[in-house]
């Protein structure tokens, strides 16, 4: 388990604390928003520092306008949107560091709260002075004279080496917020210190963008179930024909170095027994449900059969701890999308009834669970997308690493 400075483990009464929540929200093409998600995430804590009387200063990413001032990527249209949620006014600054700003947290009483504008709209947040890959140290130092502590609650960001994360965090005292926590906690207890049997589901198109992830996961799991159109390059690596379906034949070798890994360590690698198929790539296209040997030279696998869904269920009831990344199949396609909404909805069924703890997060995951109605029965669904997958690669994360405890 990871050991982290809470925030609970600070005394937050009048202290400026400087929190990096990620307000990156979707939008239409007119400013509105469109999924506040990622601002009611944040609430806990805000709400957390407002009750103790602390000095809440909220900075954020917006877009990627790539340190140039763009009025569509201005945090000001958050500011209505998050004082509905809070039930209470926010101030906003028109900037991030400089005089202005300064004079605005000068002026916050305990309790207040105020929103930066987009750390983005300087190039020092993601870029050195000269211009590399990181952060603009001078600016960093900027950000960190606006606190007395800093706060991160932004886990889609931790696997980041930016400004308003580790720039600050070499800074100030730093500590998780509470939705940092939940996500640490969570992911920890997962991965690292599992109730075992242990079960990861991984689906997703292409077993190039997931190599890392599989090979820790072996390393890691009791069985690991591989779908989508990942599945069929093992499948192919195995001698099967998979016809027109999308399958990356160059690393069929991998597949095998990946098969071979899991067998030393005793992971059982499950992948389809049956698919189905179809000729066109488009919702309702006629389809059949076939053995992998009947896969036609034009029929491509958009989707695991009934015997592979009943053997994830088997699966899944033999585990007490399941992992999932990725879709069974063409999940935004009807009727492709029918493994992946039975598969959710078993998982989500078992840890209603408290056998097991299923946690999920990446890429399409939480679209995919959301639309089989499953996703409110998980027992935690992260929305980090690429810091979720670089934590399970087995990756450091330096937003974690700088809230670590030190011995």
């Amino acid at each position: 388990m990871v050991d982290f400075n809470r925030l609970e483990d600070v005394d937050v009464a009048n202290k400026r604390g400087l929190v990096r929540v990620d307000f990156n929200v979707p939008g239409d093409d007119i400013g509105h928003i469109t999924d506040d998600t990622r601002l009611k995430s944040a609430l806990p804590t805000i709400n957390y520092l407002r009750e103790n009387g602390a000095k809440t200063i909220l900075m954020s990413h917006f877009g990627r306008p790539g340190g140039v001032r763009e009025s569509g990527a201005s945090l000001m249209k958050l500011v209505r949107p998050l004082s509905q949620l809070l039930g209470a006014e926010i101030g906003f600054a028109p900037d991030c560091i400089g005089a202005a700003t300064q004079n605005a947290v000068t002026a916050l009483k305990g309790g207040d709260v105020l929103l930066l504008e987009n750390t983005r709209f300087y190039k020092g947040e993601t870029q050195t002075a000269d211009g590399l890959k990181g952060y603009d140290s001078d600016f960093a130092e900027q950000l960190s004279g606006l606190g007395d502590i800093f706060v991160h609650d932004a886990f889609s960001v931790a696997h980041r080496a930016q400004a308003s994360t580790s720039g600050i965090a070499a800074n100030l005292p730093s500590y998780a917020g509470l939705a940092m926590e939940r996500e640490l906690d969570h992911l920890s207890q997962a991965l690292d210190v599992p109730r075992r049997p242990v079960m990861g589901l991984v689906g997703g198109a292409k077993v190039s963008t997931k190599i890392d992830l599989l090979k820790n996961l072996v390393a890691k799991l009791d069985r690991l179930a591989i779908g989508g159109g990942m599945a069929n390059t093992f499948l192919a690596a195995l001698g099967h024909n998979v016809g027109a379906s999308l399958c990356e034949h160059d690393l069929t070798g991998t597949a095998l170095e990946i098969m071979e890994n899991a067998k030393q360590v005793n992971c059982e690698i499950l992948l389809p027994i049956d698919v189905v198929v179809a000729k066109e790539f488009k919702v309702g296209a006629a389809h059949r449900v076939c053995g992998l040997d009947e896969v036609l030279s034009d029929e491509m696998i958009l989707d695991a059969g009934p015997n592979t869904v009943n053997t994830l269920a088997d699966a899944i009831d033999a585990s007490q701890t399941l992992i999932w990344n990725g879709p069974l199949g063409a999940f935004e396609l009807v009727p492709f999308d029918t493994a992946t909404v039975e598969a959710a909805k078993y998982a989500a069924k078992r840890t209603r009834a408290g056998q097991l703890s299923a946690v999920a997060g990446g890429g399409d995951t939480v679209a995919a669970l959301k639309h089989a109605g499953a996703a409110d029965d998980f027992t935690f669904i992260s929305t980090a997308g690429g810091a979720f997958l670089e934590w399970m690669e087995g990756k450091v994360l330096p937003g974690v690493e700088s809230l670590k405890k030190r011995g």
